[in-house]
């Protein structure tokens, strides 16, 4: 976890401090954080440029997709409770109203969680100014796989037909799977919808009933995994899903709100410009060095990134419990309850702790992660496992803050710098 030496002998008015800049990357499944700093140097030939270097980098982890599933897993008991009569509750109405800046839980964790990271720095370090890389994805045009124009802008990919139509002049109104003909077909999804698959026509083709019938809800890779061939062609119309593109359309402007209010002039910057500073630097693509190409750099002028951190420290999210108050069982009934209290000895889930068994099949010391019980005899993970050890042998480490931290080193830089 990161820490700060506080100098008590001394006030801010008394020092001088130079400024730092935070230089922020926004990504859907992981956000990377620089502080930087820019100073005027002179060059070899008397011109004046400016040069950058990275202080601290910081790469965080969003958990969006963790949070997804918890809510689809909540929605699936109350509507299987609801379609098997056993508990009738009433579905919510869907014009209900919305507060204004609504977004869905996985959607509103990204915004926090870097808002709260970004509070943090500045709070570590003199930050003067914010550079947000801030980006928006046309999602219409990636589904074409093209540019769209006019009416197909409008109206849509499928303008003048039907999915239907347009599925049977790709596959020539046949299976996609065995290739039957004259016969009834059904519209498929490659990647099940209950795995997460949406309904673009990238992920729909036609299949015949026993073919839908044994795919059901397998990934097409896992049915097909006896004949690669089919299983190439059949995937060479499939794209990457748009989920991570309208996630970042969905939270930009919201997270722009959000770091506006730490009080820092706040700089935007698009995505084409970071690219271009990281190849004229010739770095590699993480969303640490992203974030330390992020803002205006001329050069033409002779302006450059001298510095980046050799390691970065990897902030992964993991929550800090949950709120339900009983563990459901398969079909979403509850199973048992759960202590009112998250406290147990002193100790909370997701503290790391060091364990000290004196004997026993796990005797020796351990370091990790602690799963506390109501009874005193706790579960720690480790390397080896998970392990039962009673609070009297543990000693705390570091209090659960809802990360887990790690760090990696950065990659050098790219043998496709630019030259001149």
């Amino acid at each position: 976890m990161p820490f700060v030496i506080r100098l008590k002998d001394r006030t801010r008015a008394e020092s001088e401090v130079d400024g730092v800049q935070l230089r922020i990357d926004p990504g859907s499944k992981g956000t990377g954080l620089v502080l930087t700093d820019e100073k005027k140097e002179t060059d070899g030939r008397g011109a004046v440029v400016t040069v950058r270097r990275g202080l601290f980098s910081v790469e965080l982890w969003h958990r969006g997709e963790q949070i997804r599933g918890y809510v689809r897993q909540r929605a699936a008991y109350r509507r299987r409770r609801r379609s098997a009569n056993l508990r009738y509750r009433a579905p919510r109405s869907r014009n209900r109203t919305r507060p204004p800046g609504w977004l869905p839980p996985s959607l509103r964790h990204r915004v926090d969680t870097t808002f709260s990271l970004a509070g943090r720095l500045c709070r570590y370090a003199p930050v003067t100014d914010l550079h947000l890389e801030r980006v928006a994805f046309d999602t219409h045009s990636m589904t074409a796989g093209t540019l769209l124009r006019t009416a197909e802008r409008q109206q849509g990919a499928l303008a003048g037909t039907s999915t239907r139509a347009q599925l049977r002049g790709r596959w020539n109104s046949s299976c996609a799977y065995c290739g039957a003909s004259n016969v009834p077909l059904n519209i498929e999804h490659l990647r099940p919808r209950s795995r997460g698959g949406s309904d673009r026509i990238s992920n729909l083709v036609l299949a015949c009933a026993p073919c839908n019938r044994a795919k059901a809800s397998k990934p097409v890779d896992v049915f097909l995994t006896d004949r690669p061939e089919l299983l190439a062609r059949i995937l060479q119309q499939a794209r990457a899903p748009l989920s991570d593109a309208a996630a970042m359309n969905a939270t930009c402007w919201e997270l722009t709100d959000r770091l506006a209010a730490l009080g820092r002039p706040l700089h935007a910057w698009s995505g084409a410009l970071t690219r271009r500073n990281r190849h004229a630097m010739g770095l590699h693509k993480t969303h640490t060095l992203d974030a330390l190409s992020v803002g205006r750099l001329d050069h033409e002028s002779g302006d450059r990134i001298v510095r980046f951190t050799g390691r970065a420290l990897i902030a992964k999210s993991t929550g800090r419990g949950s709120y339900a108050r009983t563990t459901p069982d398969r079909y979403g009934f509850p199973r048992l309850l759960r202590p009112r209290r998250k406290q147990h000895f002193g100790y909370v889930t997701g503290d790391l702790v060091r364990a000290v068994v004196p004997s026993g099949k796990w005797a020796g010391t351990w370091t990790g992660r602690v799963s506390v019980r109501a009874r005193g005899q706790h579960s720690l993970t480790t390397p080896e496992g998970r392990i039962s050890v009673s609070f009297r042998n543990l000693r705390l480490l570091q209090r659960g803050d809802g990360y887990a931290y790690s760090s990696r080193s950065e990659p050098g830089r790219s043998s496709s710098r630019k030259k001149g």
